[in-house]
């Protein structure tokens, strides 16, 4: 980005890196907006590569580290990176049996993957915005990059829509059809006459779980981006700013990782009462 060389307004500078890498479909073929960010504004097939790029290889990183320990344990005395892991482990295991009060397998390894991939994500952030950027930048002529994939909705959106989907197909399995029905329709109050207010008090509840757990994820991580952001462009004054920032922010990475988590295992909690 010109900026980075002075020669770009603070406005362009801070546009640039909120910006994504997209690739999207335009006149029968494949459009990037590596140098003309307005070619993909507004279509729909847009495609935001940095973001899909990073959350699949941070994935692919939670499962080498994770899968590695698992093949290397020993009982005896542990390496510290099995100590970490275990440590992770055993914090979200308790959490799970804390909090879900149903009988499902699948919560726990659900909730340890949400936990570390966000985590992972949201840890992205603490990388100086120039480092990455700027080397891709120079390699391909200041194209945009984003490399903190929970500062974009969309990636916040799909995982939170996963959730909802898993909320209403455990819903179904533990109340029946019927059961799901007569939760949206006679509750709070069991009155036929009440079945119209009912169903939209309840609806609203319902989809604002995806929405809260999508959105303050989102919201956190893409302000603390900004701030960062900000911090840069004070030139050699951000030092002290921004390791004051970033030793705050670990704070706010780790806790919106457990929100998530801890959400997710309450909303499938709920999911799985029968009454």
């Amino acid at each position: 980005m010109a900026t980075e060389g002075g020669n770009a307004s603070a406005g362009e500078y801070i546009a640039h890196h909120l910006q994504n890498l997209q690739a999207c479909w335009v006149d029968g073929s494949i459009k990037w907006n590596a140098h003309d960010y307005d070619v993909c504004a507004g279509n729909f097939w847009a495609l935001n590569v940095d973001s899909m790029f990073f959350s699949v290889f941070l994935g692919l990183v939670f499962i080498a580290i994770f899968w590695g320990v698992a093949r290397r344990a020993t009982s005896g005395v542990p390496s510290r990176t099995q100590a970490a892991v275990e440590t992770i482990v055993e914090f979200v295991d308790t959490s799970v049996k804390e909090t879900f009060h149903g009988k499902n397998d699948l919560i726990a390894p659900l909730a340890l993957t949400l936990f570390v991939w966000v985590f992972f994500m949201n840890l992205m952030d603490l990388i100086p915005v120039d480092w990455i950027p700027g080397l891709w930048g120079a390699a391909t002529g200041h194209a945009p990059l984003k490399v903190v994939p929970t500062t974009d909705v969309n990636i916040t959106f799909a995982m939170a829509i996963s959730v909802f989907i898993l909320i209403v197909w455990y819903s179904i399995k533990a109340k029946g059809i019927g059961g799901f029905t007569r939760e949206l329709t006679l509750q709070p109050f069991n009155h036929w006459a009440a079945i119209p207010f009912n169903f939209i008090l309840e609806g609203v509840a319902l989809l604002a779980k995806p929405v809260s757990l999508s959105l303050r994820l989102f919201g956190n991580l893409y302000a603390g981006e900004l701030i960062f952001i900000l911090i840069a462009l004070l030139g050699v004054w951000q030092l002290p700013l921004h390791f004051a920032w970033a030793v705050f922010h670990v704070l706010i990475i780790v806790l919106q990782a457990f929100i998530f988590m801890m959400l997710t295992i309450v909303y499938l909690s709920l999911a799985h009462e029968e009454h």
